[in-house]
């Protein structure tokens, strides 16, 4: 009997073993341990002319207004609801694991972050933790963000604060089994000081505005929420709301992306949401890129013509068709 149990127990203690290394080497201990979370410290950003103004053009073109105001239908480009910008909405697009809110980033204390510390703002920003502790989800594009630097960061912190504060209270995020444990595994403390981008290093300033513009969230598809091998900007991530669904353009510089584009149709597209004569879908947010500057513009366009081209036919005039290489349904995708 005694060498029964002692073997039972060494079977007991043989699969818990095998399920921690399995655990260790998959998901790892995050999602039951909690988010990688820094102790916030009483900084506080001395609000200047200068930061205002800059934080006023990065709440535009980092996507803060975009995604955390309601939107006019009516206007072309979409543009936020005046008087209503950055009170939050819940989002509105399909196939979200769950009830997912931008939540209301003005300063109201009861509905917005009138209560909210500056390195609260500066931990949810950059670090994925929200003012209550929490794994932000990752719509919210915080890994991006990790490269922000300090002086950006202070400058949109300092222009949130300065808002008109608007009493909205956003639908609480509710994100279900398993994804709202599993995200607590993606954010990282940002401890070391991020310098201002080298902006005399076209690409490297490119690289810099791309991944704080959102654009490689939106033109990189994904499976179950990581990136596909060598997609990079390809293409094929698909955006459904009510009875609007867009699959984002390919936007390296192969035939199938952008590659007939020059400086200037660019910039049409960017500022304007037309490319020629052809509107752009108002999910592209172009009504918010249009506040880049001609320099960083050009910048965007230097880097996205000196990444790899990648051959991924993305037409959405089409209807949706299986796709072997983004592994999604898109119009053009049996032409890949």
């Amino acid at each position: 009997m005694k060498k029964v149990l002692r073997i039972g127990l060494l079977t007991v203690i043989a699969l818990c073993l095998m399920a921690a290394v399995a655990l260790s080497l998959t998901v790892g201990w995050r999602p039951f341990i909690g988010p990688k979370v820094r102790k916030l410290t009483d900084r506080k950003f001395e609000a200047t002319p200068e930061r205002l103004k800059r934080g006023e053009r990065l709440a535009h073109d980092t996507g803060c207004i975009f995604c955390h105001s309601p939107h006019d239908d009516k206007i072309p480009g979409r543009p936020a609801v005046p008087r209503r910008e950055l009170s939050g909405q819940q989002l509105p697009f399909a196939g979200l694991p769950g009830q997912i809110s931008a939540p209301n980033l003005t300063p109201d204390r009861d509905t917005g972050s009138g209560n909210w510390t500056d390195d609260q703002f500066a931990r949810a920003i950059r670090e994925g933790i929200g003012h209550d502790g929490r794994a932000l989800f990752l719509m919210m594009p915080y890994q991006n963000f990790r490269q922000m630097s300090d002086e950006d960061l202070a400058s949109i912190i300092v222009y949130l604060r300065s808002v008109p504060p608007i009493h909205n209270q956003t639908p609480k995020t509710e994100i279900i089994f398993p994804v709202k444990y599993l995200i607590r595994s993606a954010p990282q403390p940002v401890t070391e000081p991020v310098p201002e981008p080298d902006t005399s290093d076209k690409l490297n300033w490119g690289s810099y505005l791309v991944a704080r513009s959102g654009c490689n969230d939106c033109h990189s598809p994904a499976v179950r929420g990581q990136g596909i091998p060598g997609m990079k900007l390809a293409g094929g991530f698909t955006l459904t709301e009510g009875e609007m669904s867009i699959t984002s353009a390919n936007i390296t510089p192969d035939p199938s992306g952008i590659a007939y584009y020059d400086e200037n149709l660019f910039f049409q597209a960017m500022r304007t949401g037309l490319v020629k004569a052809r509107q752009l879908n108002p999910i592209m947010p172009y009504s918010e890129y249009k506040y880049l500057s001609d320099d960083e513009l050009t910048a965007i366009f230097a880097y996205l013509h000196s990444v790899p081209p990648v051959m991924h036919r993305v037409d959405n005039s089409l209807p949706p068709t299986a796709c072997k290489l983004c592994q999604g349904k898109h119009g053009a995708g049996d032409q890949n």
